[in-house]
């Protein structure tokens, strides 16, 4: 799949809004996307898990993890196509954790996914965990970027599509100075 068609399939499903939004980052954007619209339908699913995996098929993955719970579906999605087992990480008191008996064994290779990276705080926060209790990250993935290429990490990063989108602190938000409210479509409230 290429960038456009995978622009396309967000497109089709609604997940690529625009508006005035409030980011989980506490940013406010006026490009919203909502991964949850086009990860409900097996089939799309299924062909992004498997076009993000591809760049990775030859790096030993081991695992694939992903932040709760944007990129619970981009994980076993990607991990099913490399024929390997997919983890969740949960924040415990603050901290991303690998919970509900979930572990990892020392030097396990693990690749990070997640469904759309912003600021890339999430994904970072994985990639400690994953070190923290012993395994390897050899990869960071994502279906989008958000960023423009701005989120940089030190392991090989894949994205199947770049959203350039402006973000704002809110007290510098040209949406909010014109009397705008930003709405939050996700399930998280911060």
């Amino acid at each position: 799949m290429t960038e456009q068609e995978t622009l396309t399939l967000y497109e089709k499903t609604g997940a690529l809004m625009r508006g005035h939004f409030r980011l989980t980052s506490g940013l406010h954007s006026d490009i919203y996307l909502q991964s949850a619209l086009v990860l409900q339908y097996p089939e799309y699913a299924a062909a992004l898990g498997a076009d993000l995996a591809a760049p990775f098929k030859d790096a030993r993955v081991s695992t694939v993890l992903a932040p709760a719970i944007g990129g619970i579906l981009v994980a076993h999605e990607v991990a099913r196509a490399l024929g390997v087992r997919a983890l969740f990480t949960e924040r415990d008191n603050g901290v991303m954790s690998l919970r509900r008996g979930f572990a990892l064994q020392a030097g396990e290779r693990c690749l990070v996914v997640e469904d759309v990276i912003t600021t890339g705080g999430s994904t970072r926060e994985v990639v400690e965990c994953v070190e923290r209790v012993g395994g390897v990250v050899v990869g960071v993935g994502s279906l989008i970027d958000r960023s423009g290429g701005a989120a940089r990490f030190t392991v090989k990063r894949v994205a199947l599509a770049t959203v350039s989108a402006t973000s704002y602190p809110p007290e510098a938000c040209p949406l909010c100075k014109t009397g705008s409210q930003a709405i939050k479509p996700g399930s998280r409230v911060i």
